[in-house]
């Protein structure tokens, strides 16, 4: 007989309790190999194709897309040693033979998928094919399923196993909306057979008396959206920040003529071209330098302002999962050239839905380009645990005094909020000037290296 093995939702790193299954990527009775993706799913970080350490036949799939498992929830089994699938037909037929195979520790997982996490019974799609395998039991329905005369429901389910040893009547029953647990069977020992889950549909599809009038007070309360996921994630940490930092904001308009005369120079020569956001970010790392209260992280258990060493700049990027930020390692090292193509490497990941949770996290201050959603201004909300973030408008034709007179010049308009325990608004104050300083005269910028 083959061996049936469990894989379970192993840990995906970052401390992350939970996933959302997003798309199945194998079906009950697929041939799987070893290592080979069985599921992706969505963290609060990144989307993840996960990885059987099992080759064999697929028995079971625990969970429908769109639920959310927690770490160590059993996620498929595996009839090692099967070579194919199992013939529809009778209970016997059902059965399959074979030799096991050792399984392997999952690549890139470690081996222990049994730390705790927030626990929820998770209702099997199917079931094993080739003899009844210990599951977690499913949650109990809502209502009992309306079942056949020639299949009278027990008058309380029983505990254990169900008694179904084919995996089509399990995929017969989940496809009809109908609880094997409220059926009993007419095989061997109350075995459920194909025929007792088709008496059941069938009275499932009988005509139902038209439901009466809901009352007046029931009306409809506009859609509803689950808070999980990067979404879910997202709320919370800017909800912790708000919560935990004392912010402040201050802002100011200047002149960027010059910095896009600059950029246009330096992309007229040819080579990779230099985009606003490399620049900017040059300017901010420049700024970081000479004020480095900004370039911290607040301990609340020691009660200590931590001070970082090197610059991991995350850069708002909007993608249809939503708002991410990416990280760009030591940024403080990097030329206008090396930043300009990290961007474009993290932000074409992110929009692909394929950036890796490393590259969501570790960052130590944060720079928002709201200016390519059109807008002149915000607040923005520190990304928790950083000190502070640079926000940064359209920029556009303004009138301007420039050298005593008025001209039409490049204006934007900057804009920090800052974590008040970090620093006051003196040190805030000079961090933003000097890059509004960057901003209208480029060499400023080569003073400062």
């Amino acid at each position: 007989m083959p061996q049936v093995m469990e894989f379970k939702l192993p840990d995906l790193g970052e401390g992350l309790t939970e996933a959302e299954i997003v798309r199945w990527l194998v079906a009950v009775g697929d041939v799987v190999a070893i290592d080979q993706p069985v599921v992706e799913v969505e963290t609060a970080k990144a989307m993840v194709e996960v990885p059987c350490p099992y080759g064999g036949v697929v028995t079971a799939r625990f969970g429908e897309e769109g639920e959310e498992l927690p770490v160590g929830a059993p996620l498929i089994t595996v009839a090692v040693g099967v070579q194919s699938a199992p013939e529809a037909g009778t209970a016997a037929e059902d059965e399959a033979e074979g030799s096991g195979n050792a399984p392997r520790p999952l690549i890139g997982y470690g081996s222990d998928h049994s730390r705790p996490a927030r626990r929820r019974r998770v209702r099997p799609v199917t079931a094993a094919v080739s003899a009844p395998v210990a599951a977690p039991a499913p949650a109990p329905a809502p209502a009992p399923v309306a079942v056949a005369p020639v299949a009278p429901a027990a008058p309380a389910a029983p505990a254990g196993p169900v008694p179904v040893i084919s995996p089509l009547v399990r995929k017969l029953a989940k496809d009809g909306g109908v609880d094997l647990r409220a059926l009993r069977g007419s095989g061997p020992e109350g075995l459920i057979l194909r025929a007792d889950v088709e008496a059941a549909l069938a009275a499932l599809t009988a005509p139902a008396p038209a439901p009466a009038a809901a009352p007046a007070a029931v009306a409809a309360h506009g859609e509803r959206i689950p808070l999980k996921g990067l979404r879910g994630a997202v709320a919370e940490k800017l909800s912790r920040s708000r919560r935990e930092i004392p912010d402040a904001t201050c802002w100011v308009d200047a002149d960027a003529t010059e910095l896009m005369a600059a950029r246009a120079a330096m992309n007229a020569v040819g080579g990779p071209k230099i985009s606003v956001l490399a620049l900017l970010a040059r300017i901010c790392t420049a700024a970081l330098a000479k004020y480095p209260e900004l370039n911290s992280t607040v301990d609340l258990a020691a009660k200590e302002i931590v001070r970082l060493p090197s610059v991991h700049l995350g850069f708002a990027a909007q993608t249809e999962r939503g708002l991410v930020v990416p990280v760009v390692r030591d940024a403080q090292s990097r030329n206008p050239e090396s930043l300009s193509a990290e961007f474009a490497r993290l932000t074409e990941l992110a929009r692909a839905g394929k950036l890796a949770p490393a590259d969501l996290t570790g960052g130590t201050f944060t720079l928002n380009n709201y200016g390519v959603f059109g807008v002149d201004g915000s607040t923005p909300i520190i990304n928790h645990p950083e000190a502070a973030m640079l926000g940064v408008g359209r920029i556009i034709d303004k009138p301007w005094v420039h050298q005593g007179q008025l001209a039409v010049r490049k204006v934007v308009q900057l804009s920090l909020t800052f974590d008040h325990r970090v620093c006051d608004g003196g040190t805030a104050g000079g961090f933003l000037r000097h890059v509004a300083d960057c901003v209208e005269s480029p060499a400023v910028l080569l003073r400062s290296l």
